[in-house]
């Protein structure tokens, strides 16, 4: 499957779809960006810038939200002229889908909108490959027919993201099953490491989350076999609007991914 210059899928370099949690400024994106151009230079990893320019799922309605959808694609495109990195960012309503997809080279589906027809529709529609959260609610098995709405829709390409299901009260969990039920939906397969580790409403009004969890998780998924990871990271984590708990702090990041690259050649290398 293609997204932008690359290709996604088996036998493919590794999709790392990777930046802030919302964006907040273009020299701050452009801070994260810089080593994610770096990263990218490998011939093992391909990467997509991503931030969000509505976070329009936060807990509390006195949360920051983000610029909007003017401010944030014009960030966007100014990121993606400086760098040469593709982007992509949430959409929520169907009328975002198309000034989205005039930007962005992947479009991304919040996972509560996972089931979202007219969304879905609008999504395809834009001529971009669409990336879609597997909902917290919703079991592995039943993203076929997310498959199938947009398959029907005609959309250049589909992506499904694993990032946790619902247990009890404020924790998600990661059923490591999910990945290979999903690849077998005939999609490349992304695992999303950060949002995994989020405890909504953890600390009152915000969600937290446990960042220790971030690596252990992303190395098992890695190890069972994913076409790629998505990761947020910041500089300051506490400084992020939004989902702070959960973020790789910049500095640790190229690191943290240069490992889990070494255990992908290791799997590959077994599997051959």
């Amino acid at each position: 499957m293609s997204i932008g210059p690359y290709l996604c899928g088996p036998q493919s370099p590794l999709l790392l779809i990777a930046g802030p949690c919302v964006l907040q400024s273009f020299d701050l994106a452009m801070q994260i960006a810089q080593p994610l151009v770096d990263l990218n230079k490998r011939a093992d990893v391909n990467v997509v810038f991503k931030a969000s320019f509505d976070k329009a799922n936060r807990t509390s309605v006195s949360s920051e939200r983000g610029p909007g959808i003017d401010a944030g694609l014009k960030i966007l495109e100014q990121v993606a002229d400086a760098t040469g990195l593709p982007t992509t960012t949430d959409i929520h309503l169907p009328e975002q889908a198309a000034p989205v997809g005039e930007v962005c080279q992947l479009l991304q589906i919040p996972a509560f909108l996972a089931r979202q027809t007219d969304l879905l529709v609008a999504a395809a529609a834009t001529g971009r490959p669409v990336n879609v959260k597997k909902g917290q609610f919703m079991a592995p098995e039943d993203m076929k027919y997310v498959v199938q709405k947009l398959v029907a829709s005609d959309a250049s390409g589909v992506l499904l993201c694993e990032r946790g299901t619902f247990f009890g009260y404020g924790r998600l969990v990661n059923d490591m099953q999910a990945l290979p039920i999903m690849r077998a939906l005939g999609a490349p397969v992304i695992f999303d490491a950060t949002h995994s580790v989020q405890r909504p409403g953890g600390l009152g009004g915000t969600t937290g989350g446990n960042r220790a969890m971030v690596e252990p998780l992303a190395r098992a998924a890695t190890a069972i076999g994913v076409d790629g990871l998505f990761f947020e990271t910041h500089p300051d984590p506490a400084q992020s609007p939004s989902d702070g708990p959960n973020m790789i702090p910049l500095d640790q990041f190229p690191s943290l991914i240069i490992r889990l690259l070494r255990l992908r050649e290791t799997v590959e290398d077994l599997n051959q």
